[in-house]
Protein backbone atom coordinates (compact mmCIF):
# COMPACT_ATOMS: atom_id res chain seq x y z
CA UNK A 1 0.00 0.00 0.00
CA UNK A 2 1.39 3.08 -1.00
CA UNK A 3 0.34 6.21 0.69
CA UNK A 4 -0.48 9.30 -1.72
CA UNK A 5 -2.70 12.17 -0.11
CA UNK A 6 -1.17 14.41 1.56
CA UNK A 7 -3.03 13.15 4.64
CA UNK A 8 -1.95 9.89 3.91
CA UNK A 9 1.40 11.11 4.64
CA UNK A 10 0.98 13.02 7.04
CA UNK A 11 -0.40 10.49 9.20
CA UNK A 12 1.81 7.79 8.41
CA UNK A 13 4.83 10.40 9.36
CA UNK A 14 3.48 11.12 13.08
CA UNK A 15 2.64 7.86 13.60
CA UNK A 16 6.34 6.74 12.90
CA UNK A 17 6.84 9.70 15.57
CA UNK A 18 5.41 8.16 18.65
CA UNK A 19 8.12 7.68 20.97
CA UNK A 20 8.23 4.17 22.89
CA UNK A 21 6.48 4.26 25.69
CA UNK A 22 4.17 6.87 24.87
CA UNK A 23 0.80 6.13 22.70
CA UNK A 24 -1.28 8.75 20.94
CA UNK A 25 -5.15 8.41 19.96
CA UNK A 26 -6.52 7.75 16.14
CA UNK A 27 -8.43 11.46 16.72
CA UNK A 28 -4.84 13.03 17.82
CA UNK A 29 -3.33 11.49 14.83
CA UNK A 30 -5.69 12.48 12.72
CA UNK A 31 -5.85 16.28 14.07
CA UNK A 32 -2.40 16.36 13.56
CA UNK A 33 -2.69 15.39 10.12
CA UNK A 34 -5.22 18.20 9.89
CA UNK A 35 -8.20 16.56 9.80
CA UNK A 36 -9.80 16.18 13.13
CA UNK A 37 -12.38 14.24 11.99
CA UNK A 38 -10.11 11.38 10.13
CA UNK A 39 -9.45 8.78 12.81
CA UNK A 40 -11.53 6.41 10.55
CA UNK A 41 -8.65 7.02 7.94
CA UNK A 42 -5.73 6.79 10.73
CA UNK A 43 -7.39 3.06 11.62
CA UNK A 44 -7.33 2.00 7.93
CA UNK A 45 -3.72 3.52 7.38
CA UNK A 46 -2.86 1.47 10.44
CA UNK A 47 -4.74 -1.80 8.98
CA UNK A 48 -2.92 -1.31 5.62
CA UNK A 49 0.11 0.12 6.10
CA UNK A 50 1.56 -0.73 9.16
CA UNK A 51 3.50 -3.85 8.13
CA UNK A 52 5.15 -2.36 4.50
CA UNK A 53 5.73 1.17 6.18
CA UNK A 54 6.69 -0.70 9.69
CA UNK A 55 4.73 1.67 11.85
CA UNK A 56 4.44 1.58 16.02
CA UNK A 57 1.02 0.50 15.61
CA UNK A 58 0.43 -0.79 19.03
CA UNK A 59 0.78 2.85 20.09
CA UNK A 60 -2.06 3.82 19.16
CA UNK A 61 -5.23 3.42 21.06
CA UNK A 62 -9.21 5.00 20.65
CA UNK A 63 -10.10 7.70 22.57
CA UNK A 64 -10.71 6.05 26.09
CA UNK A 65 -7.24 5.49 26.30
CA UNK A 66 -7.76 1.37 25.39
CA UNK A 67 -6.63 -0.78 22.69
CA UNK A 68 -9.52 -1.27 20.40
CA UNK A 69 -9.14 -4.89 19.82
CA UNK A 70 -11.99 -7.10 21.55
CA UNK A 71 -10.17 -8.24 24.82
CA UNK A 72 -9.38 -12.08 24.97
CA UNK A 73 -8.22 -12.27 21.29
CA UNK A 74 -4.75 -12.81 19.79
CA UNK A 75 -4.53 -9.35 18.58
CA UNK A 76 -5.16 -7.55 21.73
CA UNK A 77 -2.87 -9.92 23.65
CA UNK A 78 -0.10 -8.84 21.19
CA UNK A 79 -0.86 -4.95 20.93
CA UNK A 80 -0.89 -5.09 25.36
CA UNK A 81 2.51 -7.42 25.25
CA UNK A 82 4.06 -4.73 23.02
CA UNK A 83 3.21 -2.00 25.00
CA UNK A 84 3.98 -3.60 28.44
CA UNK A 85 6.95 -4.76 26.54
CA UNK A 86 7.56 -0.36 26.18
CA UNK A 87 6.99 0.52 29.92
CA UNK A 88 3.43 1.40 29.42
CA UNK A 89 0.88 0.19 31.78
CA UNK A 90 -2.78 -0.66 32.15
CA UNK A 91 -5.51 -0.52 34.71
CA UNK A 92 -7.31 -3.85 35.87
CA UNK A 93 -9.77 -2.98 33.06
CA UNK A 94 -7.09 -2.54 30.49
CA UNK A 95 -7.52 1.23 30.47
CA UNK A 96 -3.82 3.18 30.08
CA UNK A 97 -3.37 6.66 32.23
CA UNK A 98 -3.56 8.88 29.61
CA UNK A 99 -2.10 11.73 31.15
CA UNK A 100 0.86 9.86 31.65
CA UNK A 101 1.78 8.01 29.06
CA UNK A 102 -0.20 10.06 25.71
CA UNK A 103 2.39 11.24 23.40
CA UNK A 104 2.42 15.18 23.57
CA UNK A 105 3.22 16.84 19.86
CA UNK A 106 1.57 19.83 18.88
CA UNK A 107 1.13 20.44 15.56
CA UNK A 108 3.51 22.97 14.13
CA UNK A 109 2.21 25.94 12.06
CA UNK A 110 4.22 26.90 8.95
CA UNK A 111 6.55 29.72 8.91
CA UNK A 112 5.05 30.94 6.15
CA UNK A 113 1.36 31.22 8.58
CA UNK A 114 3.19 33.25 11.55
CA UNK A 115 4.14 35.75 9.26
CA UNK A 116 2.22 39.48 9.48
CA UNK A 117 -0.97 39.99 7.17
CA UNK A 118 0.29 41.39 3.49
CA UNK A 119 -2.61 43.95 4.17
CA UNK A 120 0.09 46.93 4.37
CA UNK A 121 2.54 45.46 2.74
CA UNK A 122 1.98 48.16 0.07
CA UNK A 123 3.65 50.61 2.28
Amino acid sequence: MQATTDFSKKVLSFIKKIPRGKVATYGQIAALAGKPQGSRGVAWLLHSCSESHQLPWQRVLNSKGKISFPPGTAEFKKQKKLLESEGVEFSDSNQIDMKRFQWKQKARVPAKDLRRPTMFSGR
